[in-house]
């Protein structure tokens, strides 16, 4: 057996990396980024840093938000269907809406997309994806990091995370609590599908069940398995911005993991809880599957999937159809699903 050439010229590409390929991607990325300029944003893709700047984005007394989120293992249904072009979508949506929860406006948005190998098509494609959500947020893509790690992940995988700043005037700031009370209507916002939380236990519900994501979904006869579930996550940020503004809602709450029974309480303060009317769900087909595939309990769906819901507001009484009214108008289906009540 030959040894190596101990005494070749060894490069970065020799070792797995290839800067060239890196190139081509901000190259073809640049466009999509800047298609998410908005009113703030200074500087161009490329820099050392992203900049911002609050006077010109309209703020007089910002308090900034930040968030960081991924989208968990709903990667595992992008590769194995080999669609990446929503996924950067629930990547800005995770961040954006648990902003959104503080009554903050999504400013700017960075991302991280590591893989062992680089393959720039795909890599794009994710990127077009986050774009997209950023638009949908009324965010600019600022920066971001590609990292290619030669060993790190199986071939043809990558993980993402994304990074969301926003601002909020300081007198809009949520939730409200000092003026939460008894009797308050808790509004929600529907889902398109299980967003991105639970796709561990949805993965495990398809091996049960012996189905392929390319066959036709059981709960949506014109899609295959695998682009049902991938639908992205809804964000909600143009529809509820203005009524934070205008002082409508008291407390919002993103629900993601841990589903409703976790996440509607975090809006509320210690002597108020969430009564939930789970009858009122109206569980859509997606998730009447999953229950029934996996022979899942009620506590465990609540507990894991948003069950059709992803976002809660808490308002007062007297502004919550007026509230609904507006949403409807603006292409959203509002619904009551309960109360505030005493602890």
């Amino acid at each position: 057996m030959s040894k190596p050439d101990s005494s070749k010229p060894l490069t970065y590409r020799d070792a797995g990396v290839d800067i060239d390929a890196g190139e081509e991607l901000v190259d073809t990325i640049k466009p999509m980024a800047a298609s998410t300029r908005r009113p703030g944003a200074a500087g161009d893709l490329g820099g050392f840093g992203g900049l911002f700047d609050l006077k010109a984005a309209g703020f007089k007394d910002p308090i900034l938000v930040s968030g960081t989120d991924g989208v968990g293992t709903k990667l595992m249904l992008a590769f194995g269907t080999g669609r990446h072009e929503t996924i950067g979508i629930d990547l800005v949506a995770m961040c954006a809406n648990d902003v959104l929860a503080q009554g903050a406006e999504p400013l700017f948005f960075l991302d991280y997309f590591a893989t062992g190998k680089l393959e720039t098509g795909t890599a794009a494609k994710v990127v077009s994806g986050i774009a997209e959500g950023c638009r949908q947020a009324g965010c600019t893509l600022v920066g971001g990091e590609t990292a290619e790690m030669p060993g790190m992940y199986a071939p043809g995988h990558y993980d993402l995370a994304g990074f969301v700043v926003g601002a909020v005037e300081r007198t809009d700031v949520l939730p409200r609590t000092a003026d939460m009370k008894a009797g308050d209507v808790l509004v929600a916002l529907p889902s398109s599908g299980p967003h991105s939380n639970g796709y561990s236990l949805i993965r495990r519900i398809v091996e049960r069940t012996g189905l392929a994501w390319t066959d036709c979904a059981p709960f949506d006869e014109k899609k295959s398995l695998g682009e049902a579930l991938l639908a992205p996550t809804r964000i909600y940020v143009k529809s509820v911005l203005p009524l934070i503004r205008m002082k409508r809602i008291k407390g919002l709450a993103h629900i993601t993991g841990g589903g409703l029974t976790e996440n509607a309480p975090r809006m509320c303060p210690d002597h108020l809880v969430p009564k939930i009317d789970y009858q009122a769900l109206n569980l859509p087909p997606v998730f009447d599957w999953l229950q029934r595939a996996g022979s899942i309990t009620d506590e465990e769906m609540h507990r894991t999937f948003n069950c059709g819901v992803g976002l809660v507001m808490a308002v007062d009484p007297l502004v919550a159809n007026p509230l609904m009214e507006r949403l409807a108008n603006e292409g959203e289906a509002p619904f009551v699903i309960g109360e505030l009540a005493p602890a």
